[in-house]
């Protein structure tokens, strides 16, 4: 039986999977931290122990993410809106929009039958729109960050922010505070104003359905309901949304090997 791992290093975390024959064999992520190429190499070594294989077992590996370039033993490098793609079209074949929310960014794209990147939109590079937001907005309000998405859903009166700037919104939070706002009112305002930011990404490459969402802000149970609520769709979104990129890149290691032979 062949391998194939697919590593994603993004600016915050780094995932990674194993694919064999039957799918996903294993599957693991960590804080990319600021070495990037460290990050690859233990990245590296806990998908083998999780999978119990060895470096001679893996036939083909593919990097993706910020960080792609620092992986030194990646047999090529594929750009990650495609891995995203590919990925997403794997476990859910029926889906032609997909939202990406990230740690730094978040990114819609439209895609074809075959998994293939039709349009895109990617927003500003800034941590509004993104995880990154959530985690400043979870700190201000001392709350764990798996606590906030359930929280914002039981808002009665969602706190109106004016910006969705992590560094204004942060500002906004700690003021709301003070006023003696709700914690579930202001991370449903938070939620809002994030949702709104990515429905317009939404409607600057159009909408089709169905619609997914992956990515590590897809953990965020609060931040997908707001999503669905803005659009007025049900996402489909897979229980392990985070290695959806890492997928796709395995999935194109195995074609880049598969390929070869064949020739």
């Amino acid at each position: 039986m062949a391998y194939y791992l697919g590593i994603d290093i993004g600016s915050g975390t780094s995932k990674g999977v194993v694919l064999g024959d039957d799918g996903i064999i294993a599957a693991h992520s960590l804080r990319s931290g600021v070495n990037y190429k460290l990050s690859a190499l233990n990245l590296h070594n806990e998908l083998l122990k999780k999978a119990r294989l060895t470096e001679d077992d893996i036939a083909g590996t593919v990097a993706t993410g910020q960080g792609a370039g620092l992986v030194a033993y990646a047999d090529q490098q594929i750009a990650d809106l495609r891995c995203c793609a590919r990925g997403m079209n794997s476990v859910f074949p029926q889906v032609r929009t997909v939202i990406d929310i990230e740690g730094q960014s978040a990114q819609v794209l439209r895609i074809n039958a075959q998994g293939r990147v039709v349009n895109f939109v990617i927003s500003e590079k800034c941590a509004s729109g993104a995880g990154r937001f959530l985690d400043i907005i979870a700190n201000v309000l001392q709350i764990p960050l798996e606590e906030i998405g359930p929280l914002s859903l039981k808002s009665e009166n969602p706190v109106v922010f004016t910006t969705a700037c992590a560094v204004f919104g942060e500002s906004e939070a700690v003021s709301r505070v003070a006023e003696g706002m709700s914690k579930e009112d202001i991370l449903a305002g938070v939620h809002k104003a994030l949702a709104e930011k990515i429905v317009s990404l939404v409607g600057r490459v159009g909408m089709e359905p169905e619609c997914g969402m992956c990515g590590g802000g897809a953990l965020n149970k609060g931040m997908v309901e707001w999503v669905q609520r803005r659009l007025g769709v049900k996402l489909l979104v897979l229980e392990q949304p985070q290695f959806i990129t890492a997928l796709g890149a395995a999935i194109f290691a195995r074609e880049i090997v598969e390929d070869s032979a064949s020739r």
